[in-house]
């Protein structure tokens, strides 16, 4: 099949890689450098299976900044764009999507379209009867950021929200090019699949929230929190996944699709839900507030990254922090690699430091989401909830 990806985030290389082991695949997007970096065989993103197979694998996959190069011969496409969550209308910003959508019809093309991007329950069927003429199903990604490919080889299910007699040739699209053949395939509607992912990643903020929560309380009564994870966690049940104490869940998925959730309940009683969402403010007011009662001048920020191997920003916890102990007047200095690299001196007007033992010498104390070994010398100094040392 000729296939094309519409967005080379983590969700659109991905899937464009997965599917050009077999078929065409050309990547659309519009970021130039981007392109750029995929046409030397280069990464733009922090994935290493995504380095590997650029490097090594035998694939059938362009890269093109141009629409109607890109979409012209198309029996596919695949919407993988980004749909940011808007606070001024509670829902996800789809015109990312739509944008897509319009420029397909004004070149009368006719392919099949998949849309991978997170978007609001019932949006779909929306879509569908606002262009009745168009083959629109839905199909969720369940992707770890900086593991993006590992799990479109490695599924854990493939999901369709279709009410086509193609749902089944879509889902052995996707299994034929992964490595794990017994994966469990599910044809639903698409409204069906759209909560799905939104149900799926509020699950995990959840419990992401819970052991955070356990950790609060274990702080604030001078408990051992890791004995007490751990004697949680060894019930099978409720296994030691997903455990490790944080300053928040942050990160490309779990605070818009948990807020998004949230406001598709607008109608629907509900507590646990809206809990989820408010449970992540809870925890950063209790770690700033741990962090201000030690009296600090000047405040180390170490990484902005959402967690350990990414190079992701977006709404990582540790801004939350940042901005708490700023209102408060302490003087924060950041270090950060990925600033450093693109030589950036300031980050929402706190100066970065980048050399890292200049960054300890100067910081009073140190704040690490997750801790390093490049911190060790300085363990007295940092304040960190890492409890076991992982993501």
């Amino acid at each position: 099949m000729n296939i094309t990806i519409a967005g080379l985030g983590y969700v659109g290389l991905s899937n464009g890689l997965l599917l050009s082991q077999q078929h065409n695949v050309i990547g659309y997007d519009i970021n130039q450098n981007r392109i750029e970096s995929l046409r030397k065989k280069k990464s733009p993103l922090d994935d290493k299976d995504i380095e590997t197979f650029l490097r090594n694998e035998n694939l059938n996959f362009a890269v093109s900044s141009d629409f109607q190069n890109s979409f012209s011969n198309s029996d596919l496409v695949i919407i993988c764009t980004p749909t940011d969550y808007d606070p001024m209308t509670n829902f996800f910003d789809t015109s990312s999507i739509e944008e897509v959508i319009e420029q397909i019809i004004e070149f009368k093309i006719n392919p099949i379209i998949i849309i991978k991007s997170t978007v609001p329950v019932g949006y779909s069927e929306k879509l569908g009867s606002k262009h009745p003429n168009l083959d629109i199903v839905f199909s969720p990604e369940f992707l770890r950021e900086g593991k993006a490919l590992h799990d479109n080889l490695n599924p854990s299910r493939i999901i369709i929200g279709s009410n086509s007699d193609q749902a089944q040739k879509i889902a052995n699209l996707f299994l034929d090019c992964a490595k794990v053949k017994d994966t469990p395939i599910f044809l639903m509607s698409p409204t069906e699949a759209e909560a799905v992912k939104l149900f799926s990643n509020t699950f995990l903020a959840m419990r992401v929230a819970y052991f955070n929560e356990l950790d609060s309380f274990a702080e604030s009564h001078n408990l051992n929190s890791r004995q007490i994870i751990e004697g949680v966690c060894c019930d099978n049940r409720i296994g030691d996944h997903y455990n490790n104490p944080s300053f928040g869940y942050g990160g490309y998925c779990l605070p818009k699709d948990t807020k998004q959730l949230k406001a598709n309940y607008e109608s629907v009683p509900n507590s646990l839900i809206s809990a989820i969402v408010e449970a992540n403010k809870t925890r950063k007011d209790f770690i700033a507030d741990q962090i201000i009662k030690l009296s600090p001048k000047t405040v180390g920020i170490y990484r902005l990254i959402m967690k350990s191997g990414s190079d992701n920003f977006r709404s990582s916890s540790i801004q939350g922090i940042m901005k708490r102990l700023k209102a408060k007047g302490i003087e924060v200095i950041v270090y950060e690699p990925v600033l450093t690299e693109n030589n950036v001196d300031t980050f929402f007007n706190s100066n970065v430091e980048h050399n890292i033992e200049a960054f300890k010498e100067k910081s009073e104390l140190i704040v690490a989401n997750r801790f390093n070994e490049e911190l060790k010398d300085v363990f007295e100094k940092v304040y960190t909830r890492d409890i076991f040392k992982k993501d």
